[in-house]
């Protein structure tokens, strides 16, 4: 699987966070297992961000006409189409989608790779805009996005971006319109186009019962008339259609439901999805409040045993000279560790090895809680403390591949002498960096604590083999590299 490719600088690296999981979710549809879906998604990515970069230098470098892209987004996931379909030529067709499979061997699929006025009208339609254009169109139709996130992504005027939206559907309409227009057709359909025109421009217009039939047996003009029609709540079926191809409702449907989610999330709808996830802000809003919940707990416990009878621990055991050694609450309750709730420095500890002083974990027995201020991602850091006699078994390489202002790339590399049928790496940071996306492994953060999980393509690691990951980070002031390194709980040594 090829690496991702490094953001050239932040803007890029904003792009990158925002795109790869819309082409993760389109590649989870496109192939049979997550295993392919990551190696689809990853070489998909890559194509598609070089033939960006192509097209962007042949813009600079060009003096006349702007060539006709698609906008970031789009392109990415066409260039998961297109990959799907090398994979079928190349004999890895057994790693997509059996539906999709039969697609690619069809027509269908070849309108997409054949001459330019017979692809679909909306493909043709959205590369004929400008691309900050047709970005704004797909953004807040496919993808779903809030009108004020999708304003900040772009750059534009909150107060404005309602109207300059509506502008640019008229743009796309008329684009469409001349593409339609401009597709060799018979003349049945040429007799039906301005027809066609009239009965979408209007909200109350309704269509004629013959050419109602003929839409229901024409696939062109049935396309036209859907790009055409910009009420009624078909544009982004019809931009995902014509666009990406096979999958494209259900992928719609995806981001729907994925904007859902993002909107009923914690942070205020608002700032939904307004860049890589920034679990700081969230975080220091969980800590103050369980701190807030330890005092007043501690606050409670500590009035009820001052009101208890002389000698009495509220048991029914008398108070002696290993009171200490009883917990005040039943062995079915804790409270979270805290400075407040810490025992003095004399007070004897069960024997285990201590935990680190930047994630604080319960002494009860009972399993952790999931680690507040993570991402969405389900990894945890449940890794056994390693023993402080224990030699490492194996090394790890911490590399910056890239830092801007407020952000940078970095990769993990780890070797493990023993072979492995999972993994999870963590480590801290010194200087408050916050992880916000991550490929080839998922992540959890806890305070200046990071723990990297096997994606299911990665799990099995041999003897004296390497794993690696890289993911995208903020800084702030100084941005010192990781430490204190951990391989399924054991110490790695540094490279």
């Amino acid at each position: 699987m090829p690496d991702l490719p490094t953001p050239q600088d932040a803007t890029e690296a904003a792009l990158f966070s925002e795109c790869w999981d819309a082409v993760l979710s389109y590649a989870d549809l496109c192939t049979a297992g997550s295993t392919a879906a990551g190696q689809l998604a990853a070489e998909a990515f890559s194509t598609g961000i070089r033939e960006a970069r192509e097209a962007e230098a042949g813009t600079f470098r060009s003096a006349g006409r702007r060539p006709a892209r698609l906008p970031r987004t789009a392109l990415l996931l066409a260039a998961v189409r297109t990959t799907a379909a090398e994979w079928e030529e190349t004999g890895q067709g057994h790693k997509l989608d059996p539906d999709l499979r039969l697609w690619l061997n069809s027509e269908k699929a070849a309108r997409y790779t054949g001459p330019p006025l017979q692809r679909p009208i909306a493909l043709r339609g959205l590369r004929d805009m400008q691309e900050p254009d047709a970005a704004l169109l797909w953004l807040a139709e496919v993808e779903a996005l809030p009108l004020p996130v999708v304003a900040r992504r772009l750059g534009l005027d909150p107060d404005t971006v309602s109207e300059e939206l509506n502008q640019v559907r008229g743009l796309f309409r008329d684009r469409c319109r001349r593409n339609h227009l401009d597709t060799p057709m018979d003349a049945r359909c040429r007799s039906y186009a301005r027809l066609l025109d009239a009965v979408t421009r209007s909200t109350a217009a309704d269509t004629p019962d013959d050419l109602s039939r003929h839409l229901a047996t024409c696939v062109q003009c049935a396309e036209a008339a859907a790009c055409l029609r910009l009420h009624g709540g078909g544009l982004p079926g019809a931009l995902a259609g014509g666009v990406i191809g096979w999958g494209g409702l259900a992928y719609l449907e995806r981001r729907r439901r994925a904007a859902e989610v993002r909107l009923a999330g914690p942070r205020d709808p608002a700032d939904a999805d307004a860049g890589p996830p920034n679990p700081g802000a969230h975080k220091a809003r969980v800590v103050r409040g369980g701190l807030l919940v330890a005092a007043v707990l501690v606050s409670a416990l500590a009035l009820a045993v001052s009101v208890m009878p002389a000698g009495s621990t509220g048991d029914g055991t008398t108070a002696g000279g290993d009171s200490d050694r009883q917990p005040v609450a039943g062995p079915g309750f804790s409270l979270p560790v805290t400075g407040a709730t810490q025992p003095a420095p004399d007070s004897p500890r069960p024997s285990k090895t201590p935990t680190r002083d930047d994630s604080p974990e319960p002494e009860n027995p009972d399993p952790d809680p999931e680690p507040q201020g993570t991402t969405s991602t389900t990894a945890e850091e449940d890794d056994p403390d390693p023993s402080p006699s224990e030699p490492p078994t194996c090394g790890v390489q911490y590399d910056l591949v890239n830092e801007w202002p407020d952000g940078f790339q970095a990769t993990v590399t780890v070797t493990s002498e023993r072979a492995l049928d999972d993994w999870r790496v963590a480590w801290s940071f010194r200087d408050g960096q916050k992880v916000g996306q991550m490929w080839d492994a998922s992540f959890a953060q806890n305070g200046s604590r990071v723990t990297a999980k096997a994606a299911d393509y990665n799990r099995t690691v041999h003897a004296d083999g390497t794993l690696s990951f890289g993911f995208i980070a903020s800084w702030e002031g100084e941005n010192s590299a990781g430490y204190d390194f951990t391989l399924n709980g054991h110490d790695c040594a540094k490279l």
